[in-house]
């Protein structure tokens, strides 16, 4: 990552907003929208018990909640929900409401161990998500594939962002689930994309038209 590049500075959630769709990150940061549905209320119960005791000793293990992250090398900032500490290493923990599948998490998750390694000065080698809704979490190890996709990830999020893009909507079985459905309308400028494809075939000339053929 180029520190001279001149970049704005990226919440670490836009990442994982990215990940699920390019689109929702430009609404909420570009067109400053936001809408709540049942998902994103019952995320933030998930989060309740992350964001209780700000620190704690769980059976030797240092424990700190809601932990403020910075990187002046990605230009990135946020809060981790849970930060253990297994001796001087940190381990950051993801809080999620749902199953343990996706790229947003892991993603989010690599950000934050960019953050925690410039903060603390060692390496974060993994982490973790938890799924609220089954109770179990997942090991993440922050490997070169991971971190490749992580720091391509910062990159094309800071794109939208800093260049004020509206990607196209996806259109797919992710949308009925994002609070920003109704803002996002992406079957209605989905169709709109479609006509005017259509709009442009029906006066394309045809073949051998241009030539006299069909005169």
């Amino acid at each position: 990552m180029d520190e001279d590049e001149g970049f704005v500075e990226i919440p670490i959630s836009a990442i994982a907003h990215w990940a699920y769709c390019p689109r929702r990150v430009a609404l909420i940061h570009v067109e400053q929208t936001f809408d709540e549905n049942v998902f994103t209320v019952r995320g933030r119960v998930a989060h309740t018990r992350a964001d209780l005791a700000p620190e704690s000793i769980t059976r030797g293990v240092r424990v700190l909640r809601h932990l403020p992250l910075y990187s002046e090398r990605y230009g990135l900032s946020g809060k981790a929900d849970i930060v253990e500490f297994h001796g001087p290493t940190p381990f950051p923990v993801e809080y999620k409401l749902g199953g343990l599948k996706g790229r947003d998490a892991p993603l989010q998750l690599c950000a934050q161990a960019f953050c925690l390694e410039e903060q603390f000065g060692v390496a974060v080698p993994r982490g973790a998500i938890y799924s609220h809704a089954i109770r179990r979490r997942r090991t993440v190890e922050f490997d070169t594939a991971l971190r490749e996709e992580t720091e391509r990830a910062i990159s094309a999020t800071r794109k939208i962002i800093q260049e004020q893009l509206l990607p196209p909507p996806v259109d797919d079985a992710r949308c009925p689930k994002c609070s920003l459905l109704n803002a996002c309308l992406p079957a209605t400028v989905a169709a709109h994309s479609r006509l005017r494809g259509y709009q442009s075939a029906l006066f394309r000339p045809l073949a051998g038209a241009e030539d006299g053929q069909w005169d």
